[in-house]
């Protein structure tokens, strides 16, 4: 999958806490053109404990692509380009950084993240519809313990 036909798209940014991400999702503008729109940012902790998601979203994002990703960017994302993300992995990785944001405890976030990589597809498109329905708060104190990220 090319990044102008993915749904979801991830960027690798570095900070001066460590990597970062930023993810996007493909949606009109007013001129019916279809844009990436940023979606939300992933913390440098949030990165980190949620690699192992973030990787296999990226790596199954490109084996639509054809399988082109080299054995060192399975093993860490380079920070610069665009990596595509399919719907089903684009919408968990979405829960993951709409869910991380503002904790800070690293084992818990590891938990949810694993939680979600496990998780059903159609489930995680559901909570993600809900928390960008204008009912964010709410939704995302109920997927964060649903996913056992807070006490």
């Amino acid at each position: 999958m090319k990044i102008r036909q993915a749904s979801f798209a991830l960027r690798v940014v570095r900070r001066r806490a460590g990597d970062a991400a930023i993810l996007y999702r493909r949606s009109l503008d007013e001129q019916l053109n279809e844009r990436l729109t940023r979606v939300t940012s992933i913390s440098p902790l949030a990165f980190a404990s949620g690699a192992v998601l973030i990787r296999q979203a990226v790596h199954e994002g490109s084996k639509e692509a054809g399988g082109n990703l080299s054995p060192r960017t399975r093993s860490t994302l380079q920070p610069g380009p665009f990596y595509p993300l399919d719907l089903d992995w684009g919408a968990r990785v979405a829960c993951f950084a709409m869910v991380a944001s503002g904790l800070r405890n690293a084992d818990r976030l590891h938990r949810c993240a694993s939680h979600l990589q496990t998780s059903d597809p159609g489930e995680a498109a559901w909570w993600f519809g809900l928390m960008r329905n204008g009912r964010l708060a709410r939704t995302r104190r109920a997927l964060r313990i649903l996913l056992e990220a807070v006490k």
